[in-house]
């Protein structure tokens, strides 16, 4: 007799396939109407607030001096010649003056039917509004309509600067704005991805309120990047990016004064210009190309070319696949290259003077703008020395070894022993800023001078700041043979760089330079904890959006 045991019943089967089709119809019917009713609650939204532009129009004197502004008045219509003052300069002088500012509505607070505070934002400037209903002046569908806005609307006030008795709580301006006008120029839409206050409320915040039973939002990296157009609103945010343009600046004019050359060199080249496999390969008009690495290469070319000194701020490109708090795919060099008479110490000297004066600016004129961030992001002011400390890598080395860290002496530091490294420099000389120079030759790029008396060092260094490389630089090989020679032991196509090489065929000089990463020299200096927040719209192996 046959065993039916292990048989497949069709029917059973049929059944099975049903049942998961059910659950499978159930989730999407529950998915859909999820949907269904979150749309349903946007529409009511959108209608409450129409009615009540609506109902604040109809029978109103007042109707002219609030509301939504067609977008008919705001396609360059008219020149009218209106004043605009900043929110952030409003103080006690301006007493009993009338301004006409513009910002995002941050909150509205109604007060009975007859009064309503609204605060104001703009860039890192937080200003009180007062809507009071009186004859003439503001009518209760006014302070209705205000109530109706949604967060993060942009809005333009007119109204009379007054000064409360007292100390104004949870804004940066210490006036109020008795409002006479309130018009909305850019709906937001009712429903935000994420709240700007919870987005711009500190860590330790948030543990103080955990601490006393309060459950506050904290919003998570993903969320903050997937809608970083928002993210950047915050305080913190907006001060990170006003604080890295004062780099740049301070870059820029600490070099046009020691007679550096602005230059900007190509980001589509036809091989690596650092070595290696971390290119972003393309077809360029069917040739392999490849975004540069670093202006290395043309950077050094505009000095065979008769310049004697340059700079870039420009991208920079890296396919390493490294998801860290401190690697991006793509972010801002700042580059110098430069004639070296007798010593590529002349190098060391342009990078200490350059980043002592640079720190020193951010402390004595950005002090708002790191208090703003301190103040979401606290960190301790960065130690360093006005004349900054410069170690041998073999000194760096012994320290490391005599607090009984294992290293290989020609190896390259990783990033445990780095920041070991800057806590025992710290503790010695107490500085959080430091030279690290002659490397070993072996972990370099190929273009680096080896030392004249150990050709197992080179005439290189690092820069750090608080424990991480912020700075790579090297005084640079010039003759042609050496270099193509270096290049071909590190696996380099020399043909794709024949035309860098041939540039010192003609005359050279030697020469040496550096690179520094914009992003990471901003996220050290304030105590960050990850690259991205100083990225405007950071790329990394998993983000290319927004």
């Amino acid at each position: 007799m046959e065993n039916t045991s292990s048989a497949v019943n069709p029917a059973s089967e049929i059944s099975s396939a049903f049942c998961e089709s059910m659950v499978i119809s159930k989730k999407q019917l529950k998915k859909e109407a999820m949907k269904a009713e979150k749309l349903r609650r946007k529409q009511e939204e959108a209608a409450i607030s129409a009615a009540a532009s609506a109902e604040s129009v109809e029978g109103d004197p007042l109707a002219g001096h609030y509301g939504h502004v067609p977008l008919e008045d705001l396609q360059s219509k008219l020149i009218t010649g209106r004043k605009w003052t900043e929110i952030g300069s409003l103080d006690a002088e301006l007493a009993d003056e009338t301004v006409l500012i513009r910002g995002y509505a941050q909150t509205m607070r109604a007060v009975g039917k007859n009064m309503s505070f609204l605060v104001v934002r703009r860039s890192s400037a937080t200003v009180q509004c007062v809507l009071t209903v009186k004859e003439g002046l503001v009518s209760g569908q006014m302070v209705k309509f205000c109530n109706s806005l949604a967060r993060e609307s942009m809005v333009e006030v007119y109204g009379v600067v007054t000064v409360p008795l007292g100390p104004i709580k949870g804004t940066t301006q210490q006036v109020e704005i008795q409002v006479r006008k309130l018009y909305c120029i850019g709906r937001a839409v009712p429903s935000l991805p994420m709240n700007i206050e919870d987005a711009a409320r500190s860590e330790e915040d948030i543990k103080e309120a955990e601490k006393a039973g309060n459950k506050l939002v904290r919003v998570n990296q993903d969320t903050r990047l997937n809608n970083r157009y928002l993210d950047l609103r915050t305080s913190a945010n907006q001060a990170i990016f006003q604080l890295e343009c004062s780099v740049e600046d301070v870059f820029r004019s600490f070099l046009r004064s020691e007679n550096f050359v602005g230059i900007h060199t190509p980001k589509l080249i036809a091989g690596a210009s650092e070595g290696g496999a971390s290119v972003f390969k393309l077809d360029y008009h069917g040739q392999p190309a490849c975004l540069a690495q670093s202006p290395q290469l043309h950077k050094q070319m505009a000095l065979s070319s008769g310049f004697r000194r340059v700079f870039e701020i420009g991208p920079v490109f890296r396919a390493e696949d490294s998801n860290t708090h401190r690697h991006l795919c793509e972010f801002i060099g700042l580059d110098v290259e430069m004639e070296i008479n007798e010593h590529y110490f002349e190098v060391l000297d342009i990078v200490d003077r350059l980043f002592v004066t640079i720190f020193d600016y951010l402390n004595e004129k950005c002090k708002n703008l790191l208090d703003a961030i301190n103040k979401q992001f606290p960190f301790k002011p960065l130690k360093y020395l006005h004349k900054t400390l410069l170690l041998t890598f073999e000194e760096g080395i012994k320290m490391l070894k005599d607090a009984g860290v294992e290293i290989d002496p020609f190896g390259d530091l990783n990033t445990e022993s780095e920041r070991a490294l800057g806590h025992l420099v710290f503790e010695k000389y107490e500085t959080e800023f430091y030279i690290l120079h002659r490397y070993p030759l072996a972990v370099r790029p190929f273009y680096t001078m080896p030392c004249y008396d150990n050709q197992l060092y080179s005439n290189s260094f690092d820069v750090f700041i608080r424990g991480e490389e912020i700075i790579s630089g090297a005084q640079r090989v010039h003759e042609p043979d050496l270099l193509t020679a270096r290049a071909e032991a590190r696996g380099i196509d020399v043909s794709t760089i024949s035309a860098y090489i041939n540039s010192f065929r003609y005359g050279s000089f030697p020469h040496g330079g550096f690179g520094v990463g914009l992003e990471r020299v901003v996220m050290l200096f304030c105590g960050l904890s990850n690259i991205r927040q100083t990225s405007l719209f950071p790329r990394d192996p998993h983000r290319l959006a927004p």
